[in-house]
């Protein structure tokens, strides 16, 4: 398949110049947009299912993705779980923090009874529009009530939970207002919002819902965007360095094989639009390239999703896909946690 290539408009940023490999050196140049408010304590963070960890790097900070430093915010997480054991490993090699590998339900025991704040995006297979669409009380989307008892238990100042737009769809309204029901039930005052990714400089249009419970007496803030639609990131913006790359493992620059799909893998990217979402169960029918008759690798997929370079995914193709796919852009996490921070500082 071989995409065409629209005209570009002559109000494109610069194109960089591809990179010199190491691996990924950084870029210098720092958005003074980014420095949070500063906040002299540590904040205690507990994260529910942790995936590879997009938003708890997001939480963390002090990353590079594109031209800017995302500095560093002042969370520490002390406890972390994910089921599958290959996004376990991907977590523990990027984050250098340990990761409880298992069903919640077997350790939600061992969640520390003190935390300042909750994260976690529960799975939403049950919710999404490209599953069966059978709300909470799916098997998967239903462990939402882990994150429900996991705050009862803990009573932190602040939680973020984040899930598919699907959530805020007509058939799933009895679905949001139980979710939302049940954590006010715990005595929290709780709203929700639709972000969109490319709005915070992510180059994908991925829309996501964020639901934050505060303590009374705590007021949060949801972020605003920062771009207009005219301004998001582009995929030939946020790819152009990688287009002369041959395949490299090293770095996840690989790209699926497989044929042609008439479901979900006939898209392809357009160079001067954002990324389309990236899904999680694509079965290696991910996005074509906007100029090459191949797919998007891994490496340009967590591009799109907004990893930094040096984030390596320790796992092979279809598990990274996946890991990729699930993950809350760590760039658009580093926006809600800078608004959470702003809230306890």
């Amino acid at each position: 398949m071989v995409c065409k290539i629209p005209l570009q408009s002559s109000n494109l940023i610069t194109e960089r110049s591809p990179k010199q490999l190491s691996l990924f050196p950084f870029r210098e140049t720092t958005s003074q947009l980014l420095i949070p408010q500063k906040t002299s304590q540590r904040l205690k963070t507990v994260s529910l299912f942790s995936g590879c960890g997009g938003m708890d790097l997001g939480f963390l900070g002090e990353f590079e993705f594109l031209d800017n430093h995302y500095q560093k915010l002042p969370f520490e997480t002390i406890w972390a779980n994910e089921l599958n054991p290959h996004a376990c490993k991907t977590y523990k090699h990027n984050l250098s923090h340990e990761i409880i590998c298992g069903d919640i339900w077997e350790v939600i025991d061992t969640i520390p009874k003190e935390a300042d704040v909750i994260i976690g995006g529960f799975p939403c297979q049950d919710i999404s529009i490209n599953g069966k669409r059978r709300g909470i009380a799916g098997e998967r989307s239903g462990l939402y009530k882990a994150m429900v008892t996991a705050v009862s238990q803990v009573r932190p100042k602040i939680f973020v939970a984040e899930n598919v737009k699907g959530l805020l769809m007509k058939g799933a309204q009895d679905s949001l207002a139980k979710v939302l029901s049940d954590f006010r039930n715990l005595g929290y005052d709780v709203s929700y919002e639709l972000y969109n990714a490319a709005a915070f400089g992510v180059p994908q249009t991925r829309d996501r819902v964020f639901i934050v419970g505060t303590q009374s007496g705590v007021r949060f803030t949801h972020p605003q965007p920062i771009l207009a639609k005219d301004d998001y990131i582009t995929a030939r913006e946020a790819l152009i360095d990688l287009e002369p790359l041959p395949e490299t493992p090293e770095i996840n620059h690989i790209w699926s094989k497989a044929n042609r799909s008439q479901d979900q893998g006939n898209r392809c990217l357009k160079a001067d639009r954002a990324g389309y979402t990236i899904r999680a169960e694509c079965h290696g029918n991910i996005q074509f390239h906007y100029k090459y008759p191949r797919r998007i690798s891994m490496r340009e997929a967590a591009r799109i999703q907004s990893f930094p370079d040096n984030f390596i995914f320790q796992a092979k193709l279809r598990e990274t896909e996946r890991q990729i796919g699930n993950a809350v852009p760590p760039v658009l996490a580093w926006f809600v946690a800078r608004a959470v921070a702003e809230a306890l500082s």
